[in-house]
């Protein structure tokens, strides 16, 4: 055996535990710490006396296996650890990779002239929001939204309009597209609609408009423009870049959080950015 068989031998048993070299001396079933340390000192002790060999005997399965088998049945705490490490390896890559994907669009992301804006439009944090007005979860977030608003003055918020489930989410966001391309109070709208009962679909929408005060035959010829099929098509694009398949989903700072994760998520997530600069700070 080579000292490269020998040494992957170990390696194997100390990245099973954990990467922890004092367990490996934790004999399995039948193996005592000894009997280890004599296998190695052998082997190595074999190389050295053999090294004129032209092929190095090689340890098979049938005795690899079973030592490695035992020693993982002798110690099943082991699995837990390496899943961990491999979840975390897994998420560590996640947001590296959601870090450079929105770098790289960071302007169409924040600051598309085209967007709904609510909150104070100078604020010092900016949460983006894609949604759809048929998302049952997106209508749980609403009242999250509203809090960080009232509590946060310093707080810019961005509703894009992401319309996934259903063409009626579609006619739905064609007319409130419109309606901020008309200089309608946006957050009086965008609440008004999840507020109603039922599918939301475009002639909603447009019952929504007349309460407010807009020409809904304005805004209904409107919604079927070219400038508003634009609108809708970077938000598509903006999800594909960042892998977003779901509503609602949320972009603050270099980081993108899926799902309606409640107000004290959000909240810790804004802080942090205040206070470092990352949506998670080091302890």
């Amino acid at each position: 055996m080579t000292r490269l068989n020998v040494t992957l031998i170990v390696l194997v048993a100390i990245l099973a535990t954990g990467l922890g070299a004092s367990l490996w001396f934790r004999p399995a079933p039948g193996l005592t710490e000894g009997d280890v340390r004599a296998i190695v000192s052998s082997e190595l002790t074999t190389t050295d006396s053999a090294t004129e060999m032209t092929e190095a005997p090689v340890l098979d399965s049938a005795t690899l296996d079973p030592m490695i088998e035992a020693y993982l049945l002798a110690n099943p705490s082991i699995l837990e650890k390496m899943s961990a490490a491999l979840s975390a390896e897994h998420a560590a890559l996640a947001a590296e990779r959601d870090r450079k994907a929105i770098a790289s669009i960071h302007d169409e992301i924040f600051d598309d002239p085209d967007q709904a804006v609510v909150g104070n439009p100078d604020g010092d944090i900016t949460l983006v929001e894609l949604f759809d007005y048929n998302c049952s979860y997106c209508r749980t977030a609403l009242p999250d939204m509203a809090q960080l608003i009232a509590d946060d003055p310093n707080l810019r918020i961005v509703l894009k309009e992401f319309p996934i489930l259903s063409q009626s989410s579609v006619e739905a966001a064609r007319i409130a597209i419109a309606a901020t391309r008309a200089g309608v109070d946006y957050w009086a709208f965008h609440s008004a609609l999840f507020s109603g009962r039922g599918q939301v679909t475009g002639e909603a929408a447009l019952k929504v408009i007349e309460t407010l005060g807009l020409d809904k035959d304005a805004i209904a010829a409107d919604a079927e423009s070219d400038a508003v099929t634009d609108v809708i098509r970077k938000s598509y694009d903006i999800a594909q870049i960042l892998s977003i398949n779901g509503t609602p989903a949320f972009i603050i700072g270099d980081e993108v959080v899926s799902g309606a994760v409640g107000m004290d998520a959000l909240k810790m997530r804004i802080d942090n950015l205040r206070a470092c600069g990352k949506t998670v700070c080091d302890s």
